[in-house]
């Protein structure tokens, strides 16, 4: 292996997708600098290059596959561990693409990344399932929780606390079950042992977050939920505050709401997929809602928690979806009180029950409906910004400054702010008032 001058190994890690996975490789991280090694950027020449991968969409797949040959390119001599989504759901493809040198570890063998790594490969092209140098199982049958501790998230303010795993819902679009498996929760006493790390590295926001968060504590034993995990969690650790990744609708409940309203350490701040606002599409998806439950959620949780910002996930062009049923979604975004949307095209998933469904909407028909949702986005986050103008918000300043040199964060509903500072803030939490709307920004003063 290559080695720095000084003899020190190095590592990099190249992360794909979701929270979740940058929650895991912030552990991978941990665990190398503790060991002793460099952490490089991944486009540099690295003795190993650990490649977490995602398979959400097939554009993430083929990113995964660049990444990995990337990595063989910059340094044929490297060691390159290739785990992650696209790794528990095409290993044989990998094998493909990939040297000697490669090892594929599963989602449920992550806590093995640090032994796969300095594990040497046998100079076989076919992959094996029970060879135990791939560190590779069944993800159907795993029932625990693969623990992963994170010192720090290097570089952020923000940081990511993984509490969930695996999905049991089995959406008709979605490959993520059968990539992670059925739903496994982190003990309490871990996640708050996690919380405390955060908070003593410098952390002063959690993002709570899992594949299927909403469903945390339900395998446990005793049974517990998301809102008595943060009933525990938000007094044992005041200094920090805490915002949720996204939750089901139907797990946005008036305890959550409740608890949102009174702790004073939780940001108000939702993000609830809708998918469709079709109910003709909606129980194609296998969704668990309707398209009037949705709405009724949104309803109340703005009427309990009138700042909040409201996140919405939307799929444009599944499998049959007219222009009719594409313009009640629009419709009903555009009437809602939502914030934001994160936008998607309907990816084909091999293995899903989608990707056989007869009426695959056509490219330019998804890139057309994409678009209009995103200029409707634009006009959501604005309006949102708008409404926010005069108020004082506490915001958590980042490290890094914006390119016009101010100071910038998010505020407690997740607005971006920009504002002038005498000092150096980063990683404080500030008070500003916020005075007028930028490009998908809002400038503030510091109060």
């Amino acid at each position: 292996m290559k080695k720095q001058d000084n003899n020190t190994k190095t590592v990099a890690v190249a992360t794909l997708g979701c929270k979740v996975n940058q929650c895991e490789s912030a552990a991978f991280q941990s665990c190398f600098a503790e060991k002793g090694f460099a952490l490089l950027p991944v486009d540099s020449p690295a003795d190993i290059y650990i490649i977490n991968t995602c398979a959400v969409t097939a554009k993430a797949a083929a990113q995964s596959r660049q990444l990995i040959r990337r990595a063989q390119r910059t340094n044929p001599g490297a060691k390159v561990v290739v785990t992650g989504c696209y790794a528990q759901i095409a290993p044989q493809r990998i094998r493909e693409i990939a040297s000697a040198s490669v090892s594929i570890v599963g989602n449920s063998d992550k806590h093995h990344i640090f032994k796969a790594a300095l594990t040497e490969s046998p100079p076989v092209q076919t992959f094996q399932q029970n060879r135990p140098e791939e560190f590779f199982h069944d993800i159907a049958a795993q029932k625990d929780f693969c623990q992963l501790p994170v010192k720090r998230f290097s570089g952020r303010t923000r940081a990511f606390l993984k509490v969930q795993d695996g999905c049991n819902n089995f959406c008709s679009y979605c490959i993520v079950p059968h990539a992670r498996g059925r739903s496994r929760s982190l003990a309490q006493d871990m996640v708050l042992h996690q919380a405390l790390l955060y908070a003593g590295a410098g952390h002063r926001e959690i993002v709570i977050t899992g594949i299927h968060v909403g469903h945390y504590g339900l395998d446990l034993k005793p049974g517990t939920t998301l809102p008595g995990l943060l009933k525990k969690l938000c007094p044992a650790t005041p200094e920090i505050r805490y915002r949720l990744s996204s939750l089901e609708p139907s797990e946005i409940s008036e305890e959550l709401l409740e608890f949102m309203q009174s702790a004073t350490n939780f940001t108000p701040h939702l993000h609830i997929p809708l998918q469709s606002g079709s109910d003709a599409i909606l129980t194609k998806m296998l969704r668990r809602y309707t398209v009037e439950e949705f709405i009724n959620k949104i309803k109340q949780s703005k009427e309990m928690l009138p700042s909040a910002a409201i996140g919405v996930d939307v799929l444009v062009g599944f499998p049959g979806e007219t222009q009719e049923d594409f313009m009640q979604t629009y419709e009903l975004i555009a009437k809602l009180p939502i914030t934001y949307l994160h936008v998607f095209p309907y990816s084909k998933r091999p293995g899903t029950p989608a990707a056989k469904m007869p009426g695959q909407v056509a490219p330019k028909i998804k890139e057309e409906r994409v678009a209009d949702l995103r200029k409707l986005d634009h006009k959501k986050r604005n309006a949102f910004f708008s409404s926010r103008i005069g108020k004082v918000h506490p915001v958590l300043v980042e490290t890094e400054k914006s390119v016009d040199g101010l100071a910038k964060g998010f505020t407690d509903n997740y607005i971006p702010v920009r504002f002038k500072a005498k000092s150096d803030l980063a990683n404080r939490v500030v008070s500003v008032r916020l005075e007028r709307v930028k490009e998908r920004f809002v400038i503030g003063r510091l109060l």
